[in-house]
């Protein structure tokens, strides 16, 4: 048992406690079946899909896996709406949102038995989303990749395990069995992956992009849309140099967003290593293999496991 009472792995029903972050484009229903099958919790992107492809996503991860999965619902999207109704529907185990807070949604999704799980990058909505009935919250620090906050991981996930009792998830710069322990000894109840899993077998993303993240160091990533009060981390690229250079000009969303659009999805489907959004975090500079989801979580806890005994050898000070 954690300090928050019941383990994570027994709240979501799953053996491990790691968790595959829902990227839009990527996170489909054969990385997310793979993911729950490994033992973890595969999260299915809801992004910008439809009602009706969020529909045939979630009917054929049911296909793949009868053990629990999730589905990451974007706040910021324009189809939340059809989209919690299909999930309600379709009595989806897990929810995890991102982009926002999801006050306005946590007791529908709770109504239909979905467990709700936040991304949080302050202490302020953690508690907050914990009177309002979250199940666990998901503290990601600014070296993740995709959608950030402004606090690093070290900090984010000691002090929102500081002020909450539910499960705290972390994420953000996590890789390896090396970052989920640590993530333990902030206080954290588990690992949230997303960059990680790009370099998988099971991973549909255009083997440029998983080559980009092969490739990296921990300083190839870049943060833009910080003007917009949206900030994104991903690959410098010449997408991301024209982005910076729209913000030094003064330009505002509606000029990004142009700019931007449909980014995802050339990075993640067309291989575009120029002006694609190849979302990732710095964690890219950990990852050097492409290797099936089973293998790499039995990797991640087998370290842990070899991280968590030499430290239990070292003396006290």
């Amino acid at each position: 048992m954690t300090r928050q009472g019941r383990t994570l792995t027994e709240l979501l029903g799953i053996k491990y406690p790691i968790l595959q972050g829902g990227m839009a484009w990527i996170s489909d229903n054969g990385l997310a079946g793979a993911v729950s099958n490994a033992g973890g919790l595969g999260i299915i992107a809801g992004g910008s899909l439809s009602a009706e492809e969020l529909q045939t996503e979630i009917r054929r991860i049911k296909e793949i896996t009868s053990k629990p999965f999730g589905v990451n619902i974007m706040l910021l999207s324009q189809n939340i709406e059809d989209q919690i109704e299909v999930v309600c529907r379709e009595k989806v185990p897990v929810v995890t949102t991102g982009a926002g807070s999801p006050s306005r949604i946590i007791e529908r999704l709770k109504s239909s038995g979905t467990k709700v799980i936040p991304v949080v990058a302050s202490t302020a909505l953690a508690r907050r989303l914990e009177k309002q009935g979250a199940d666990a919250v998901i503290a990601e620090g600014m070296e993740a990749g995709g959608h950030i906050g402004k606090v690093t991981t070290m900090v984010l996930v000691a002090a929102v395990a500081s002020v909450v009792k539910i499960p705290v998830i972390a994420a953000g710069g996590i890789a390896d069995g090396r970052g989920l322990v640590a993530a333990l000894a902030l206080g954290a109840s588990g690992i949230q992956m997303g960059t990680r899993f790009i370099c998988t077998t099971e991973c549909s993303a255009h083997h440029n992009y998983k080559e980009r993240v092969l490739s990296s160091n921990e300083l190839d990533t870049v943060v833009t849309g910080i003007s917009t009060g949206h900030p994104v981390r991903a690959f410098r690229n010449k997408l991301t140099r024209k982005i910076e250079e729209l913000e030094r000009q003064g330009n505002g969303v509606e000029a990004i967003e142009r700019v931007a659009i449909g980014g995802l999805k050339r990075a993640a489907r067309e291989g575009d290593l120029n002006f694609g959004s190849l979302m990732a975090g710095q964690s890219s500079g950990l990852i050097r293999d492409i290797k099936s989801v089973s293998e790499l979580l039995e990797e991640i806890i087998g370290e842990a496991e070899e991280v968590i005994e030499v430290l239990g050898g070292i003396k006290r000070w």
